[in-house]
């Protein structure tokens, strides 16, 4: 069925190993070849406005709620350059990148060091786009392709014997001139320089694109990185996930900023409110299904680490320790369970699984209401996400056995179903449980795969979440 490599056994979630791209090129995996989960969760502003004890509190929640991997910037948005961290210090001498201040990055290092002990990985932000890229923002601009590669050697020196470490450059902006093109690159051959290439690297990019269109075919990119942005509905963002992951070279792709829980839905609160957690629960599905390694989660309180006496970005609605527990970031390790329960590394997004619909569209949905498919190369799963409870047929000969076991998984619980067992053959309609309203994803396995029912971890899998 699959080597020892391609094995569904997921990562313990004890202690932390530099993370590899997988010999396929779609997934990442650790050193010894286990498929790595990126279930990420955006807290730009830990190293800025953390202090040690809110950072504690922070990563042992997230770790408990099944998170993998913590995405942070070291110069960070709102003043990064000059306004100090919980310790006093900022992290340049006179705003010069090849002037780093250890003590503040002494700061990050309990920060990673504590999130490695933790069994989490850090996605560290070298610096926010601002700093090379002044199309809004504070900045202010303080890089040039010369001290960037600088900044980038020193931060990769630094950090080199770090296992749990990954370099994410960009920042949320877009790169419009050449000279923007050579500092990206030359910090990420500084990190390469300092660290000898152990740490993987990708791109944050800015709302609506992605790492591939700037930087797919430099070597130093090991796998793109998407923003679909702070909007509801299944938008052509989803569809250039899809598009990259066809890319050549492969390369791995992952949403790194999708839709944000409690977000002004498009910055406009006062028109369209604030999402929900259905709203981010749809993304981490069409992401996953279209092809992506993992997915990350964001809430709009804690990204800023906003609490009272912090000016509103945007209109939070609660402080940041209180939003930890949100119902979309305790929702998203069902997501994560229920890929780790089958074969992760030769799972392929197919909507083919899919009936088309024989009157009006392809499939049975579109927009916020779009369903999709993935299944495992060798036929031994389907799997469809289905946003609402209307019925649905797909094609029973996806699956390579004689017969399928069918599930209803229910993704704001976790908790899975049988539907019953039926023949591999034909077409057959399917209809969710529940109210209308409500989301499934249905899961077709082969009888004589014997795998567990969908979601059910490994043992100690996803740590006391």
């Amino acid at each position: 069925m699959t080597d020892s490599t391609d094995a569904h056994a997921a990562d313990s979630g004890t202690g932390t190993a530099l993370l590899r791209v997988s010999k396929n090129r779609r997934h990442l995996v650790r050193e010894d070849g286990r498929p790595f989960f990126w279930l990420g969760d955006t807290a730009w502003e830990l190293f800025h406005r953390g202090s040690r004890e809110a950072a504690n509190h922070y990563l042992s929640t997230r770790r408990r709620q099944g998170f993998t991997v913590i995405q942070a910037v070291a110069l960070a948005e709102f003043d990064g350059l000059g306004t100090p961290n919980p310790c006093g210090e900022t992290p340049l001498r006179d705003n010069d990148p090849a002037r780093p201040n250890d003590a503040y990055f002494e700061h990050c290092d309990y920060v990673i060091d504590r999130a490695a002990e933790l069994g989490l990985w850090v996605a560290v932000l070298p610096t926010w786009g601002d700093k090379w890229n002044d199309k809004w923002g504070a900045g202010p601009v303080i890089f040039t392709p010369e001290n960037a590669a600088a900044y980038g050697r020193w931060l990769g020196e630094r950090y080199a014997d770090r296992p749990n470490i990954v370099w994410i450059l960009g920042g949320d902006r877009p790169v419009t001139e050449e000279l923007h093109h050579r500092t990206v690159a030359a910090m990420a051959r500084g990190l390469r320089a300092g660290d000898e290439g152990a740490h993987l690297i990708s791109f944050h990019p800015c709302g609506g694109q992605g790492s591939a269109q700037y930087f797919h075919g430099e070597d130093w990119l090991d796998f793109n990185m998407r923003q679909t942005g702070h909007v509801v509905g299944f938008t052509g963002n989803y569809d250039r996930l899809r598009e990259d992951y066809a890319r050549e070279p492969v390369k791995p792709v992952l949403d790194g900023e999708p839709l944000y829980e409690d977000h002004p839905i498009a910055f406009r609160p006062e028109e369209q409110g604030h999402s929900t957690a259905a709203d981010v629960r749809r993304p981490l599905y069409w992401d996953l299904f279209g092809g992506a390694f993992g997915h990350t989660y964001g809430h709009h309180s804690v990204w800023q680490m906003w609490q009272e006496g912090r000016g509103p970005i945007n209109h939070p609605l609660m402080p940041w320790k209180e939003a930890l527990h949100a119902p979309g970031a305790r929702q998203m390790q069902h997501g994560r369970r229920l890929i780790q329960s089958r074969p992760m590394l030769t799972r392929v997004p197919d909507d083919t699984v899919l009936v088309p619909h024989r009157v009006r569209t392809l499939v049975p949905g579109a927009g916020r209401y779009r369903y999709t498919a993935t299944r495992n190369e060798d036929g031994t799963y389907a799997m469809v996400y289905a946003p609402t409870g209307r019925p649905f047929a797909v094609r029973m000969d996806v699956i390579a056995g004689q017969n399928a076991v069918a599930w209803w998984y229910d993704p704001r619980a976790g908790q899975a179903r049988r539907i019953g067992t039926f023949r591999s053959r034909g077409e057959r309609e399917f209809t969710p449980p529940g109210p209308p309203e409500l989301d499934w994803v249905l899961v077709l396995d082969d009888a004589a795969a014997g795998y567990p029912e969908p979601g059910a971890p490994d043992p100690g899998a996803m740590g006391p979440a």
